[in-house]
């Protein structure tokens, strides 16, 4: 019964998902969900990322997904991007209804892009489809390297994988060999970027590689 009602469940949200993709390429507007364990660095990447991409004349808006507090948002909104806050209680995760009302609000015409930060978790993010165009999966060096061996869905299905925390790379136990080769058994056609959210290394090479993703 469980697993019918999981089914079930999925089925629905793909449907809105559907809908959530019709809705975006209608306006001509992409999607990119951002999708990361618990202090990966989500945040951080996303506030050197826009002003990047408002260099390049990419308009933007941002959706934030936490169980609680209204932190990240207020994060974002201090970098001038337009950003809402869904607050998911115990879910783990966004789903696609959750974004279809937020996307309504959204001054879509005036959009080249929309990123989603989703509940830090790497195992239910990547099994909701949203709609978006594509999947970024952001991976830091100081969550070690078996995470692509550990979580296999989420870099099976991102065809954008980030390394953060390259800057830290001296300090903790990490094999960036092992990490990249574990991506490519899952998916052979991934790119990479790695950065440093925190000083910025990377950045703009990173934003060229994921408009070139998305276009």
């Amino acid at each position: 019964m469980e697993i019918i009602l999981q089914e079930k469940l999925l089925q629905e949200n793909d449907h809105i998902a559907d809908e959530n993709r019709r809705y975006l390429n209608a306006h001509n507007t992409k999607m990119v969900n951002i999708i990361s364990s618990p202090g990966a660095g989500k945040t951080t990447f996303l506030e050197a990322l826009l002003p990047v991409l408002e260099e390049r004349s990419i308009h933007t808006a941002v959706i934030e997904g936490d169980q609680q507090t209204t932190r990240d948002a207020e994060r974002i909104a201090a970098t001038g991007t337009h950003a809402v806050q869904i607050s998911t209680g115990q879910s783990c995760h966004l789903n696609a209804q959750s974004i279809h009302t937020v996307l309504q609000t959204l001054p879509l015409q005036n959009l080249d892009l929309v990123l989603i930060e989703n509940v830090g978790n790497l195992v239910c993010p990547a099994e909701f489809d949203l709609g978006e165009t594509i999947k970024i999966a952001l991976s830091s060096t100081t969550e070690g390297d078996d995470k692509p061996a550990k979580y296999p869905l989420l870099f099976t299905e991102s065809p954008f994988v980030i390394l953060n925390k390259t800057d830290l790379l001296p300090y903790v136990q990490f094999d960036t060999k092992k990490f990249f080769a574990d991506i490519r058994i899952l998916n052979p056609e991934a790119v990479f970027c790695e950065i440093s959210a925190l000083t910025h290394e990377g950045i703009h090479h990173c934003a060229d590689t994921l408009l070139k993703r998305i276009t």
